[in-house]
């Protein structure tokens, strides 16, 4: 199975493409979502993957980016994931902020939640 961090990479490149194209005059323009989870348990400490709830859908996700000296995230932990990588940390409240907002998108943030239930990081 490939991998699908470089398929959603090259999906992104395509988004800040058009994005580029729209401040340009055109109009048509799509959007990457980071969309917040919630980490429920670390799955593979020296891989840095951890299991994270997103709207009900549980999907393994690389935390490693939110390594820090004095740690990273943990269990319990809301984050901001983006193409399988928790890109950073968020209180319960912009968590939810965020997702309300997402969800009034409409359609954007189906998508993002049908890759995220079609994807799988092993």
């Amino acid at each position: 199975m490939p991998d699908a961090a470089p398929v959603a990479t090259q999906r992104c490149r395509a988004t800040h493409r058009a994005w580029a194209a729209a401040a340009r005059g055109h109009t048509a323009v799509s959007v990457c979502l980071a969309i917040p989870g919630q980490v429920i348990e670390i799955v593979d400490e020296p891989n840095r993957l951890a299991r994270v709830d997103v709207a009900g859908v549980r999907r393994n996700v690389n935390i490693g980016l939110l390594d820090t000296p004095d740690g990273g995230a943990t269990p319990g932990d809301w984050v901001l994931i983006h193409v399988g990588f928790a890109i950073s940390r968020v209180d319960e409240d912009e968590a939810r902020a965020t997702r309300e907002l997402l969800e009034r998108m409409g359609a954007e943030y189906e998508q993002e939640l049908a890759e995220l239930r079609g994807s799988a990081i092993q």
